[in-house]
C-alpha cells in the first residue's frame, strides 16, 4: 500500500529547500485551483514549511480557504510523489509615493506593491 505523503505549503525560500536532489514539474495555478486543492485536503494532510504571516494572510483571507491551523514543520526534501502548492511573493518599488491620511491624522506613504502567486509542485522521482 502506497504512503500516503502531506501536501507541503511553501514559500519562496522554502522551496528553494526542497529543490535539492530529483526531478520536478513545477506550473502555475490560479488562486481558484490552489483554493479546491486546499479544500480536499485534511488539515492533517497538510504541513506549512514556511512562518510568514503574509502568506497565510494570502491563503485565508485573499485566497478564501476556511481558516485552519496547519501543523509547521521544517522541510529539507521532498520525498517522490510528494506535491506542493508554492506561494511566491515578489515586492517592487511603488511607481508612484502617494502619501494618504489615516483616520487618526498621521500620513502613510505607499513604498512598495506586493504581488502573490501560486505554482504546483510535484517531485517526480
Amino acid at each position: 500500500m502506497k504512503e500516503q505523503l502531506p501536501l507541503l505549503l511553501l514559500d519562496n525560500s522554502s522551496m528553494m529547500s526542497v529543490l535539492n536532489e530529483g526531478e520536478f514539474r513545477c506550473h502555475n495555478i490560479t488562486f481558484e485551483e490552489a483554493k479546491h486543492v486546499l479544500e480536499v485536503h485534511e488539515k492533517d494532510d497538510i504541513l506549512r514549511c514556511f512562518n510568514n504571516n503574509d502568506i497565510e494572510t494570502v491563503i485565508f483571507d485573499y485566497i478564501g480557504v476556511a481558516k485552519r491551523d496547519f501543523e509547521y514543520k521544517k522541510i529539507r526534501n521532498m520525498r517522490p510523489e510528494q506535491d506542493a502548492i508554492v506561494f511566491k511573493l515578489y515586492i517592487t518599488p511603488s511607481e508612484t509615493q502617494p502619501v494618504i491620511q489615516a483616520d487618526d491624522g498621521v500620513e502613510a506613504k505607499k513604498i512598495q506593491n506586493v504581488f502573490v502567486y501560486c505554482q504546483y509542485l510535484t517531485r517526480l522521482a
